[in-house]
């Protein structure tokens, strides 16, 4: 990778970084403070000790502990995810956390279900905006991330059973309508980031090609993938064909589709989802 594409990703990356922690904050302040709705991760776990450290008198702010419970977590990270993404994401979490400190958003809906629905969705956003951008809102990002480059799985429903079980402490303490609230609101974010977040998925490409020597020439050189072929003939034509078989991460069909659209502008291609996969698989690591 040359300098000018090593700046551009970095660009990029600081962009999607800045915008996440802007709509963080914006959705804390906006859709979930109001309506004492407790927002997922680390995050909301700083909500939570603040709210219970105020019970005896202390204020430990949700700012601190956004910090706080990030470091040591980041620390740990730091020599099994990439370096790169590890500081990204701590410049998320403190962007987050000062905006959250000086900035002062009105409320929008006096309305729950509507907080619920767009603050959900939008926190959801702010996930996903800086994990597509190599970076992450830290917390239990860092973790699910960890744990998805050592498995090859996602693992965003467990997050959620955490979630789920802070909101019982907290329903516990505070009531449990608001904690109702907070489940339905973190289940919302949690299916945005599922929706839109695809790294871990996998998919399985069929392809028609008359050319598979130079399909599969470049197709190597430019993806860590196997690929299968056997050869044909079309049904119709007559014509001797080849059909190639490969699985690979969701992220990456766009560019494999427009690699081998270049080396043969007739090649067909059908994308199958893939639902479980045994094997070897590559999947890049998070740089």
């Amino acid at each position: 990778m040359n300098r000018a594409q090593t700046v551009r990703r970095y660009a990029i990356t600081l962009i999607a970084v800045i915008f996440s922690a802007f709509l963080q904050a914006f959705t804390l302040q906006v859709f979930f403070t109001p309506m004492q709705i407790l927002s997922s991760g680390f995050t909301g776990v700083a909500v939570l000790i603040e709210k219970i450290t105020s019970l005896f008198g202390i204020h430990f702010s949700t700012s601190l502990g956004m910090i706080a419970l990030n470091l040591p977590v980041a620390a740990f990270c730091f020599k099994h995810i990439g370096k790169k993404f590890v500081i990204f994401s701590l410049l998320q979490v403190f962007l987050a956390s000062t905006i959250l400190k000086y900035a002062h958003f009105q409320a929008l809906f006096d309305n729950v279900l509507l907080n619920i629905c767009f603050g959900g969705f939008l926190y959801g956003i702010a996930i996903v905006t800086a994990l597509k951008g190599n970076a992450s809102t830290g917390g239990t990002d860092f973790i699910a991330l960890y744990v998805s480059n050592k498995t090859g799985h996602a693992i965003w429903q467990y997050v959620f059973v955490f979630n789920a079980c802070m909101l019982c402490l907290f329903g516990y303490l505070f009531g449990w309508e608001y904690a109702g609230y907070s489940i339905m609101c973190q289940f919302i974010s949690t299916k945005t980031i599922d929706t839109f977040y695809h790294r871990y998925k996998r998919v399985t490409l069929q392809i028609t090609t008359h050319d598979a020597e130079s399909v599969v020439r470049e197709y190597i050189a430019h993806f860590r993938h196997g690929i299968s072929v056997l050869d044909g003939h079309g049904g119709y034509s007559g014509q001797k064909i080849s059909l190639l078989h490969t699985v690979v991460s969701s992220y990456e069909v766009q560019d494999i589709v427009h690699l081998m659209k270049q080396v043969d502008p007739k090649i067909i291609i059908n994308v199958l989802p893939t639902e479980t996969f045994f094997g070897g698989f590559y999947q890049k690591p998070i740089e």
